[in-house]
């Protein structure tokens, strides 16, 4: 009985925010949304442009926007449907992709329509967490399309000396969210990408523009209950989640539907395929990480054979710069295949081992492509066409193993080529040596010779070398002595 009353008490709520004003005010702008983008019924046109070297999916002007509101809404004054297209924006179900303003232009400003998914009306409150998770994937990903401004960058220090006690869990999250969103087409990710940053305009607006969030009624309704009300980081906004935000004593209680539990069973299914950590886990992964490069904190472990910043022997520096690697060096490989990777003399020995396979044209591809990264803007596009023609093109020379996924998006990209064209093609490649190569490398003799090989310290042989010269010079000033004394004698 208590269950079924609990599930009562969730629909009468759920029915009590559907019929609040503000949820009107959204199903009536959704209309006109839904309207605004059927083709059948004369919607807005969608299209891509061009621009420069890139092209924009998915955008309308602002000018066809305001046509088709006076057209279909019978408004014979622009200044009007101006007007309403400026509160449709501001609520987040449009927005221009130039600048992050949520106002309506009537010009060839570009905007693009909102996903369901970000409408206000299937929105939850957004907590500082979320926004902090968002802030932190912006710093993962393309700096130069989704480059922090100032304002943003304030609110990511202010939110990590907020929350510094759950930052790595924060930090994470968004590493975890830039992995899935990598594996979505260029395009996809672009608009999708847009649509988020939209969707925190609304709710964390740029300094000097009207939040819309504050004008809720159940906000106000709320601020009128200042013990239900707790601090965030900015200010009182958020509720204790095991509160109800509205309080409706008065409504009806109806009977649970076959539609509701479906709603429930979809929410809780959602809840299940969250990604969670137990802080054991976390724990324990960080005591092997730990444990695993101990002897090579130079914090932890004194450098061998001493440090080149606190002494005047600089022996560490040519044993790093030798392409005899130690010991420790060549044990640090086999930690991980970034650890290889990142080492000149890792690389070019698992190059020799890729060649003996008749494979290494993996290896040369990847590294291409990290070179293509660093190219002058002016050479990239001749840099992606020597690429392609050298491992992807019919009939290539090095040709590499793709699926056909990863080709297809990689051909698209070819066509309008940049410094991230190659990117899916490089994961591919990335994991297909990393889960099949790398772990033969590391079982493979050469890897094993090289592990095992007993090697003197370089500050042994240092130090025997000083000795050799020492020995040397008090040898030759002895000879001399004796020789000095065979003349006076003669």
């Amino acid at each position: 009985m208590a269950q079924g009353s609990g599930d009562q008490r969730t629909v009468g709520i759920a029915d009590a925010e559907e019929s609040s004003p503000n949820m009107i005010v959204y199903r009536k702008i959704e209309d006109i949304i839904t309207k605004m983008q059927d083709d059948k019924t004369g919607g807005v046109p969608i299209r891509t442009v061009k621009s420069f070297l890139s092209k924009i999916p998915s955008v309308v002007t602002g000018t066809d926007i305001v046509q088709w509101l006076m057209k279909n809404l019978s408004i014979e004054d622009p200044v009007e449907a101006i007007h309403l297209g400026s509160l449709v924006a501001a609520q987040g179900y449009v927005f221009p992709i130039s600048d992050h303003v949520l106002t309506m232009k009537d010009d060839g400003t570009f905007y693009r329509f909102q996903a369901p998914y970000f409408w206000p009306s299937n929105c939850w409150e957004p907590e500082n967490t979320d926004y902090a998770i968002y802030l932190c994937k912006r710093t993962m990903q393309n700096k130069a399309r989704l480059e922090l401004a100032d304002y943003e960058a304030e609110n990511l220090a202010r939110l990590q000396r907020a929350f510094a006690r759950k930052w790595e869990f924060i930090f994470m999250q968004a590493e975890a969210q830039v992995k899935i969103d990598r594996k979505k087409d260029k395009t996809e990710r672009k608009i999708l990408d847009s649509q988020e940053r939209a969707f925190w305009d609304v709710h964390r607006p740029v300094p000097g523009c009207v939040n819309t969030t504050e004008m809720d009624i159940r906000k106000c309704r709320r601020l009128k209950n200042p013990q239900k009300v707790k601090k965030s980081v900015y200010g009182v906004t958020e509720e204790s989640q095991s509160q109800s935000p509205v309080h409706v004593p008065s409504q009806p209680i109806r009977k649970t539907t076959k539609e509701d539990i479906r709603k429930q069973i979809t929410f809780l299914n959602a809840q299940i395929d969250r990604h969670r950590l137990k802080m054991s886990k976390v724990a324990e992964s960080l005591i092997a990480y730990t444990e695993q490069y101990v002897d090579y904190d130079p914090l932890v472990t004194p450098a061998e054979p001493s440090n080149p910043w606190i002494s005047d022997d600089i022996a560490l520096w040519d044993i790093e710069m030798s392409k005899e690697p130690s010991q420790q060096r060549v044990k640090r490989w086999g930690f991980s295949f970034d650890e290889i990777l990142k080492d000149q003399v890792g690389r070019d020995q698992f190059l020799r081992f890729l060649e003996s396979e008749f494979s290494s044209e993996n290896l040369r591809f990847w590294m291409a492509v990290q070179d293509l990264k660093k190219q002058p803007l002016q050479d990239v596009a001749k840099r992606v066409e020597e690429i392609w023609q050298e491992f992807l093109a019919p009939g290539a020379p090095s040709a590499i193993n793709l699926d056909s996924h990863s080709y297809e998006i990689t051909s698209q990209n070819v066509k309008d080529g940049g410094r991230y064209t190659f990117e899916d093609a490089q994961e591919h490649i990335y994991k297909l040596m990393k889960s099949d190569s790398y772990a033969r490398f590391l079982r493979s003799n050469a890897y094993q010779d090289l592990l095992l090989a007993k090697k003197k310290p370089e500050s042994e042989q240092g130090r025997r070398t000083s000795l050799e010269k020492f020995t040397r010079s008090v040898g030759k000033s002895l000879a001399g002595k004796r020789l000095t004394g065979l003349m006076q004698s003669s």
